[in-house]
């Protein structure tokens, strides 16, 4: 009896080292929220006699209520033994090596319990880590992500959730905490700072203090991320629902510069901030309705204010207005496109948007017409309804071009007689005068005349 006693006063002093083991009635996941592909590859993994847990953010979205995009799975499997499991599996990475399972048009990503970095482990003269492929066990792997809110373990079979660093606590607070040493774990990498401000953003949280502190004397090592993956992460960024709480909270911490070196500049542009914030609005807007969205008009937005106010500097130093919005785009795409990877496919999108703008202001039916054929014509149409609500297009003419993209063939035929037959609207009048100039100018022999006549048909 006294024994007994003896070892719970221990007990209590010296409690176990172990991860939390969280019944359902605590962290509250809904298992019908579970992609049944995912509760599948655990089955067949854990007939197999491996572990197999739902991991990441997954479990972090399925707590606080949010449905996940994806769902992944940590095992203590290694890739070549999990390949063999499924029909339908490939071996993928080098820096990190796992499994994607294909289930028609979802991917469940398998991935083996990873070790903790040691002194062996392949860096750069930064500390990123470069090379992450020596596996180890649960509590490894627990102890190498990220933050707490993504180091929870759920089973889908049991339906526990297992918690190494207070995760679940965390995330009821909304809390963003490093695991380890922030500076540390920034320096192996330094995604993690952007990371850190999108979780506490879409979670409507805060980033711990100790969390938080190195980030803005850190954020030079954004510069040694590979532009391929700073692209996907602010996609990311942009695409969470809170894009506009995440801008600017990269502002407060001092990662701008890292991640968009002009932001600031276009936030401080007279209409700059107005014109970000109703693109990023409407762009959480889709997200949280679960409509797709575009990653060309989100950068195509973003970009906008300062292609438009080099446009018109170069407009009044008697540039063409085509050729002069040709240089701006290229020029903002060029200093953009040394921070992040920007695919050529969205760049040319985005010139496409950015350039059917001028052509908006006349409405002429062959114009119109060939307007209509072009593939990106109703996003730049969506593009000028942003333009006229930051109140730098005529919102009366900017309607009708909406309607006109809505409307069925009959309809857009009448309206484009009509407009034809009606005095010109303001818009109209505004671009008339451009075109005579230009056609004078062109009894020169100017060969630029007819340039600016060819983009403009």
């Amino acid at each position: 009896m006294i024994t007994e006693t003896i070892k719970k006063f221990v007990a209590r002093l010296f409690p176990a080292r172990g991860p939390l083991r969280i019944p359902q009635e605590r962290h509250g996941i809904d298992r019908r929220n579970v992609s049944r592909h995912a509760i599948k590859v655990c089955e067949v993994l854990r007939q197999a006699g491996y572990e197999a847990y739902l991991v990441g953010g997954a479990v972090r979205d399925l707590i606080v209520g949010i449905e996940p995009k994806d769902f992944d799975i940590a095992t203590n499997a290694t890739p070549e033994q999990i390949r063999p499991l499924f029909r339908r599996a490939r071996i993928i990475g080098r820096r990190f090596q796992l499994v994607h399972v294909v289930f028609g048009q979802e991917i469940i990503e398998t991935s083996t319990f990873r070790a903790l970095a040691t002194e062996d482990t392949e860096t750069d003269e930064h500390g990123r880590i470069l090379r992450d492929n020596v596996f180890g066990s649960q509590e490894e792997d627990a102890a190498r992500r990220d933050f707490t809110m993504n180091a929870l373990y759920y089973d889908p079979l049991t339906e526990i959730v297992i918690d190494y660093h207070n995760g679940v606590a965390d995330l009821k607070k909304r809390m963003v905490r490093m695991i380890g040493d922030p500076a540390k774990r920034y320096r192996e990498d330094p995604v993690r700072m952007l990371r850190a401000v999108r979780f506490a953003a879409k979670l409507n949280g805060a980033i711990d203090d100790d969390t938080r502190a190195p980030i803005q004397s850190m954020a030079s090592l954004i510069e040694n991320v590979p532009a391929s993956r700073l692209f996907d992460e602010m996609l990311k960024l942009l695409t969470c629902g809170h894009a506009m709480d995440c801008l600017r909270q990269l502002r407060a911490v001092g990662l701008h510069h890292g991640v968009l070196p002009l932001l600031d500049v276009v936030l401080e542009q007279p209409q700059g901030e107005q014109f970000v914030e109703l693109a990023l609005e409407r762009t959480d807007a889709r997200v949280r309705a679960g409509k797709t969205i575009s990653p060309s008009f989100l950068f195509a937005a973003l970009l906008w204010q300062q292609v438009e106010v080099r446009w018109r500097d170069l407009c009044k130093q008697g540039e063409l207005p085509i050729p002069a919005l040709l240089q701006a785009a290229d020029s903002v795409l060029d200093e953009q496109t040394e921070k992040l990877a920007i695919q050529r496919r969205f760049s040319a999108d985005m010139r496409e948007i950015w350039f059917m703008q001028p052509r908006f202001e006349r409405r002429m039916g062959k114009t119109i017409y060939r307007m209509l054929e072009q593939p990106r014509f109703r996003a730049a149409c969506d593009f000028l309804q942003l333009r006229a609500a930051a109140g730098e297009f005529d919102s009366v003419l900017a309607q009708w071009w909406m309607d006109l993209a809505n409307a069925d063939d009959a309809t857009r035929a009448q309206m484009i007689d009509e407009a034809a037959r009606a005095p010109r609207a303001k818009g109209d009048d505004a671009a008339a005068p451009r075109r005579r100039r230009s056609r004078r100018r062109s009894s020169g022999g100017g060969g630029q005349a007819v340039v600016a006549h060819g983009h403009d048909e």
